[in-house]
Parts: structure tokens; C-alpha cells; sequence
């Protein structure tokens, strides 16, 4: 089963991204393993991140990301802004990671944008 399209599939196997392609009843995603985290920021070094990919992506925007292990701050030991609640996928809490998207450009973005978003989300959290 494939729900991303070739050209995310061959950005995420280039980049080395271990990531599986998911569907948990209507909804469809990725879950990109193992992504590290900035050093010293979280409570772990890496995590699953999930990616829920809507209804006509890539000229559609996937919106938000969600994290697991929930992640929290080293400093204060609490959630990040925005990011402390859960949404069920596959059987799973994930913590979803409130972070809109109004800049997406349809034919040109694609998951290498939204790596891009949730790499800068995580690295401007603390």
C-alpha cells in the first residue's frame, strides 16, 4: 500500500528516513522512525513522527504533526507550546504538535516541506 507519492518515497529513501506508509481507517499517513531530535532539548533523543496526509496531498497540505514518546522540554520538563494533546491513530496516543501550515504551494511542496516545518518546529520549542 502506497499513500505518498513516488517523488516522497524517493526523497525519503535518498535522505535515509526509515518511515512506513499507514492507513487507519479513512485516515491516511507516514510515520517517520527514529528522527532524531535537537540534542539536549527533549526528554528523549529520538522519536516516531506521524504525518496525516489529507485528501488530495500533495496539493493539499498535511496541517499538523504528532510525536511519540510524548515529548517533553529538559528545562522545564513540560510540554511544548501547543503540544500536549492527544490524538488516536493506529491504535496509538500520539501527541499532536499544533503547528498550521498557510504557505503551502501546491505542485512544489511536498514531504521534504513539511521535514522542513517539523524540524524547525522542534528545534524553536525550547
Amino acid at each position: 500500500m502506497s499513500v505518498l507519492p513516488l517523488k516522497c518515497r524517493r526523497y525519503l529513501t535518498e535522505r535515509g528516513i526509515t518511515y512506513v506508509e499507514i492507513e487507519d481507517g479513512p485516515q491516511k499517513g507516514v510515520i517517520l522512525h527514529n528522527f532524531q531530535l535537537p540534542p539536549g532539548q527533549f526528554d528523549a533523543v529520538a522519536a516516531s513522527i506521524l504525518i496525516l496526509l489529507p485528501a488530495g496531498y500533495p496539493d493539499n497540505p498535511p496541517d499538523m504533526f504528532y510525536a511519540l514518546p510524548w515529548l517533553r522540554l529538559v528545562t522545564s520538563n513540560g510540554y511544548p507550546k501547543a503540544a500536549d494533546c492527544p490524538i488516536m491513530f493506529s491504535g496509538q496516543s500520539w501527541q499532536r504538535w499544533s503547528r498550521h501550515n498557510n504557505a503551502w504551494r501546491p505542485g512544489v511542496d511536498g514531504i521534504w516541506t513539511m521535514i522542513k516545518r517539523i524540524e524547525t518546529a522542534l528545534q524553536e520549542a525550547a
